[in-house]
């Protein structure tokens, strides 16, 4: 089995010079590249000065994360692409678990690892935690993450789970369902593309699974901070995207009409929080969706649909209403 690690890239020379030392330390039998952006700081220069055995990939634009991707990945061939942040110190044999894990599950096409936070090595860290899943209508949320809480590792989550969306920040995919896929939707640009992709592969019968005995920590916030309006507008504008996209469409419009409302809502509550650029970024996101509605349900999947997408009915409720802040509470095996 062969895995290429690929690392994307954007004017990050500083997070290359922290965080390649550990890549390349600990993956071993792995071929490790770096796809870079168009960067116009000092990035490539760097890698081959201090990185001769890393290959490059270097795009002619700043095509965000799924462009980046889609047209640096064109350009390797393996069996396994692992999908990294640049922003990911990894650990000690932590390539191992996920090998074993897709020769023991033939099914599993997506997988991450456990994913820590740097800053605080013993919580989760927000971009995927322990393996992401929706509620009914498209809110994202992950074990060991709602919302705002982080919980703290304590081995809650040190198994091996299927899950409905894998985080970009590690993620390992089959090259050939990626490129059967078509890669990621380079409408979205950035943000919450994994989970369209990781339902794409779930329509057309391939599975996603948590590695839990595999562990990398992540920095975050490098590109966009969770606080910042731009991610806010991008999460909720893909968010609509994803729904038109991935659900029959009787339910995908019901569930738009709901959105519109409970986006409003939130919309309010960044205004009581006087937090008045993301009240305009989901305003923003719901009028850029609306323009690009057409093109969007245009790209709707021809497979069948799965309909038991979700775990919850409404992660929203259960949080702000019911105050339940654990996945384990959540959702009970």
């Amino acid at each position: 089995m062969k895995i290429a690690v690929v690392i994307l890239n954007w004017n990050g020379e500083a997070l290359l010079e922290r965080f390649l030392p550990s890549v390349t330390e600990n993956s071993q039998g792995a071929d490790i590249y770096v796809v870079d952006n168009a960067s116009s700081d000092g990035s490539v220069d760097f890698l081959k000065q201090n990185y001769p055995s890393i290959g490059i990939v270097q795009n002619t634009s700043n095509g965000g994360f799924a462009k980046g991707y889609n047209d640096g990945l064109k350009n390797i061939e393996t069996d396994i692409y692992c999908l990294l942040n640049s922003d990911v110190e990894v650990t000690l044999n932590w390539l191992e678990p996920i090998k074993k894990a897709f020769q023991d599950i033939p099914e599993a096409s997506i997988i991450q690892p456990k994913i820590l936070d740097l800053k605080q090595k013993d919580h989760f860290e927000y971009a995927g935690a322990a393996g992401g899943f929706i509620d009914k209508l498209g809110y994202p949320f992950c074990r060991g993450r709602i919302f705002q809480t982080i919980e703290k590792d304590e081995g809650q989550y040190n198994d091996i789970k299927e899950v409905f969306w894998a985080t970009g920040a590690c993620m390992f995919i089959k090259s050939e369902v990626f490129k059967t896929l078509e890669g990621f939707d380079e409408d979205y640009f950035a943000h919450q593309e994994e989970i369209d992709l990781c339902w794409r592969a779930k329509n057309a019968g391939h599975k996603v699974y948590y590695v839990g005995t595999s562990e990398v920590y992540h920095l975050g916030g490098s590109t966009l901070s969770n606080m910042n309006p731009k991610k806010t507008y991008l999460n909720f504008r893909n968010s609509l995207y994803s729904i038109t996209k991935n659900l029959p469409r009787k339910r995908a419009f019901t569930i738009i009409l709901l959105r519109l409302l409970l986006d409003g809502i939130a919309a309010l509550r960044f205004v009581l929080q006087f937090r008045f650029n993301h009240c305009f970024a989901i305003l923003r996101a719901h009028l850029s969706f609306y323009v690009k509605f057409r093109g969007m349900y245009r790209k709707r999947e021809k497979a069948n649909f799965i309909l038991k997408y979700y775990t919850t009915t409404s992660i929203v409720w259960s949080y702000f209403v019911n105050q339940i802040r654990n996945f384990n509470i959540l959702v009970k095996d």
